[in-house]
């Protein structure tokens, strides 16, 4: 089940596959530094509850006792309106590219409106994939040295959480605008990705068999790229039915 919003307007921090129970307590109290409490976790390697994550949480044990466990990412975010996806490599995805700062000034603004946002934080060894990133609307991406770009989970979950922590209420014009736009959630793009995805396959789009699943991952990153209005999925849905329709 969906946590409900009980802390206040922050961000959901969204642990992707983690793999170590320390890594996830650090991340916890990471979040908790800077008073965010809503954490996820989808598909924990080693399991959950996880004795190694409540020791390294140590004060910040409420976090994981309020953090929910989910199978698969869609389902993790499939309440939210907009989502961030962390990551230091360089990517064949196409997505809004932002730093901690401003990434999180938009965050806070988009809750203040009161809109569900969520951050991805990849597993240890290799960060977030492809699939994951692709159902991201934006990219947050922090300078550092390009000889050695990777980051420690907690790490990543620390400065991500103090950007967050830092942000006053004094908005630009073009982080208002997108706090304001009504999305739609990850739940009805998801819907309509599949839409599109069963009736071009019924066409023969999706060929080479052997390229389909890049393919669908391009599509499906496409979608999220927009941040789609609600109108706009409704349209777009209603576009495809009525091809079909004449085309039947």
């Amino acid at each position: 089940m969906l946590d409900e919003d009980a802390n206040g307007p922050q961000p959901t921090f969204v642990l992707v596959r983690p793999q170590m129970g320390e890594n996830i307590g650090a991340a916890a109290r990471a979040m908790l530094n800077f008073g965010l409490e809503r954490m996820r976790l989808v598909d924990p390697r080693d399991g959950w509850p996880n004795q190694k994550a409540v020791a390294m949480a140590s004060g910040a044990g409420r976090v994981l006792d309020g953090a929910g466990v989910f199978d698969d990412l869609p389902d993790a975010i499939a309440d939210c309106d907009y989502v961030y996806a962390t990551t230091a490599r360089s990517r064949e995805l196409a997505k809004p590219v932002r730093t901690p700062e401003r990434a999180m000034a938009e965050a806070r603004a988009m809750r203040a409106e009161g809109k569900k946002v969520a951050v991805l934080f990849g597993p240890e060894r290799a960060g977030l994939e492809n699939h994951d990133v692709s159902r991201a609307n934006a990219i947050i991406t922090v300078p550092v040295n390009p000889d050695f770009a990777s980051l420690n989970l907690a790490q990543s979950v620390l400065l991500t959480a103090y950007e967050y922590g830092r942000q006053t209420l004094d908005y630009d014009h073009d982080v208002m605008s997108l706090a304001k736009t009504e999305f739609a959630t990850q739940v009805e793009v998801e819907a309509l990705a599949k839409h599109y995805e069963e009736r071009l396959d019924e066409v023969g789009y999706f060929f080479p068999e052997t390229k389909a699943a890049g393919m669908k991952i391009v599509m499906r990153n496409m979608w999220t790229r927009l941040a789609l209005t609600r109108a706009d999925v409704q349209m777009l849905h209603g576009m495809l039915r009525q091809v079909f329709r004449k085309l039947g």
